[in-house]
């Protein structure tokens, strides 16, 4: 729209799985383009031709993560299209979401402006190189003036306040589509993901389930059967770095060896403390290495053992990155991060702002079993401690948010957890002996003084 005022002469590309129903993202792009008297090209391919394009865009995104694949596909498809008209250069909208809050976890965010700097900061790794690859192996350069650096800069800025709110996101953007007289449907529209806008997740789930593959990674390993990258896992025995672990083995990423700091300090700002010693027969059950390294606890101090931790798995297994269960805390993630700068590894946190009602009931869904090892809120006791959790104990902690604003994954300290099974434990921990400890009406702790492994119904 901002091209067409000037006279600049372009045409838009759009593209889809159009076998049974009309992509939501065709259909708007053909209102928006009659509307505003837009030249606009579609590229409508079949489910088939979905089958035939992974063979090309998989290896060249050099990734079998299924949001990943879904968007370069999307990009291939509108691409091919570009190419065959000869088209030498393509704008994208690639930066917005970054720089405006348009993702459904700023939702959830404590620190708008924080997140969406760190979000431009790992643009690259997510997205642009993705993009880049994709476009130039079609002959097209791809220009992104959402993330030209003054651009970013000035809208780093913005208050967000005009980024984003319970019902919107994007709400800048959005105020001036309505400026420049973009029809409410098209410039209030909720965002939707291009791989769900276009229906190709849907083919490649289609796809998968042709083929008798369990999962949609699965299926796109026959097209880069290999691991993403070897990962090392920040682990705590609890069920955030469990369940994060769970979904980059999921995504097809290799889990080379899991990295515990076992910290003097109680209180530590950085690490999980109880029943710490525990994570080896974690490990045991999973038959992972386990690397550990002792630290006194130290505020900032600590990331000096942390890092010597991490660089002893670089060594040893080779790994390419670090995953971590942080769910809001971006004075662990921050600190993780730029020690992984420091070593040229990548940090991963897939739980970052994830629904934390929801991370609890995936948790029991797909086959977690936890405990409680310590309370410290108004609303839990020491009945809590030392018993599997299920979904009526899930319930009651949304019910006591609800009342006290409780954090239900236990974010603000009001818990710690210690896993005794999970899809990826080939054996299950059996706790035969504990000790619960009890400070006072709202604060205790159990620990284990007992437990073994057991084979698994």
């Amino acid at each position: 729209m901002m091209g067409k005022k000037p006279g600049i002469d372009f045409t838009c590309y759009t593209a889809g799985l159009c076998e049974v129903q009309l992509p939501p993202d065709i259909e708007y792009s053909r209102m928006m383009a009659e509307e505003l008297g837009l030249d606009l090209k579609v590229k409508s391919i079949g489910l088939d031709e979905v089958e035939t394009y992974l063979k090309e865009v998989v290896p060249l995104v050099e990734d079998t993560n299924v949001p990943k694949v879904g968007v370069a596909l999307t990009m291939y498809a509108a691409c091919v299209a570009a190419k065959e008209d000869g088209i030498r250069a393509m704008f994208s909208g690639s930066g917005a979401d970054e720089v405006f809050a348009g993702y459904d976890r700023h939702k959830r965010s404590t620190d708008i402006s924080r997140d969406c700097y760190a979000d431009v900061l790992k643009i690259y790794e997510k997205n642009t190189y993705r993009d880049d690859v994709v476009s130039m192996n079609n002959n097209i350069e791809l220009r992104v003036p959402y993330l030209d650096k003054r651009f970013v800069d000035y809208s780093l800025k913005i208050p967000p306040e005009y980024k984003i709110n319970d019902e919107q996101n994007k709400l800048i953007l959005r105020l001036l589509a309505d400026e420049l007289g973009i029809p409410a449907q098209v410039s209030q529209r909720k965002k939707q993901a291009a791989q769900y806008g276009s229906r190709f997740d849907k083919a490649i789930g289609k796809l998968a389930k042709k083929a008798g593959c369990k999962t949609k990674t699965d299926y796109l390993k026959q097209f880069y059967n290999q691991p993403n990258l070897k990962l090392g896992v920040l682990f705590s025995s609890g069920k955030d770095s469990n369940y994060a672990m769970h979904i980059m083995q999921q995504q097809n990423y290799s889990i080379e060896c899991l990295i515990t700091i076992k910290s003097q300090n109680l209180d530590s700002y950085m690490f999980h403390t109880p029943n710490i010693d525990l994570a080896r027969l974690q490990a045991e059950a999973m038959g992972m290495p386990l690397i550990e390294e002792l630290t006194m606890g130290e505020k900032e101090k600590e990331l000096d053992d942390m890092k010597n931790a991490i660089i002893r798995a670089k060594n040893e297994y080779g790994i390419e990155g670090i995953v971590t269960g942080a769910l809001y805390s971006n004075y662990q993630r921050e600190r993780i991060e730029k020690v992984c700068d420091e070593l040229g590894l990548k940090a991963f946190s897939p739980l970052w702002h994830i629904d934390q009602e929801k991370e609890m009931h995936q948790l029991l869904d797909i086959g977690f079993e936890f405990i409680f090892s310590s309370v410290a809120a108004y609303g839990l006791d020491k009945s809590w401690v030392g018993r599997i959790i299920g979904e009526k104990d899930i319930e009651k902690l949304v019910k006591l948010n609800e009342k006290i604003g409780l954090n239900v994954a236990g974010e603000g300290g009001e818990f710690e957890s210690f896993v005794t099974d999970g899809p990826m434990y080939h054996k299950k921990i059996e706790i035969r002996e504990m000790e619960v400890i009890e400070r006072d009406e709202y604060t205790a702790k159990v620990v284990i003084t007992n437990a073994v492994l057991v084979d698994k119904e």
